[in-house]
């Protein structure tokens, strides 16, 4: 396995629409998704798509409590209810900016899984926004784009410590 380097904000393969992944089981994506899983844990981060290590493609992975990354391939992802929630999200991509974004509360999501099978399943909470946030770069959507006020954005060191004053 190795480390990948993560696209910055500016970079065009950020937002650009991803292609559809053709062989979900090809050993190049085998080792795409395990590279990803080891950048995604070094980076710190809940969750990685293809396109933020430079490779358009159609999956992500992302971490839905203890235990292995799950994998997403080819996903399509659609909203339960009406029900939108705003909370703060920030990105490997977009490193030391938080802003609060709103996304669908619940969804539904289908796909295929690291070994090529279908995989579908309900999310909410975290877990929803982060298949969401994920979802969204293979689209070539920032979540700053999905923010209705700027003002809600800011520097990650900025919110904490105005959070902390405000104890």
């Amino acid at each position: 396995m190795a480390l990948l380097k993560i696209a910055r904000l500016g970079h065009p393969v950020l937002l650009g629409r991803a292609e559809t992944v053709p062989d979900a089981t090809a050993p190049e994506i085998q080792r795409l998704i395990a590279d990803m899983a080891e950048t995604m844990a070094d980076a710190g981060g809940i969750g990685l798509a293809a396109p933020q290590v430079h490779v358009p493609l159609r999956l992500f992975v992302f971490r839905a409590g203890p235990g292995a990354p799950q994998v997403l391939i080819n996903p399509e992802i659609e909203p339960l209810d009406e029900e939108i929630e705003t909370a703060w999200e920030g990105c490997l991509s977009i490193p030391g900016l938080r802003g609060a974004v709103p996304r669908a509360a619940k969804v539904r999501f289908r796909g295929l899984d690291q070994d090529g099978e279908p995989v579908e399943g309900e999310a909410e909470g975290i877990v929803a926004r982060v298949i969401q946030h994920e979802n969204d770069h293979l689209d070539g959507v920032l979540y700053l784009s999905r923010m209705p006020d700027l003002t809600l954005l800011g520097f990650t060191e900025e919110l904490a410590r105005r959070e902390k004053e405000n104890l």
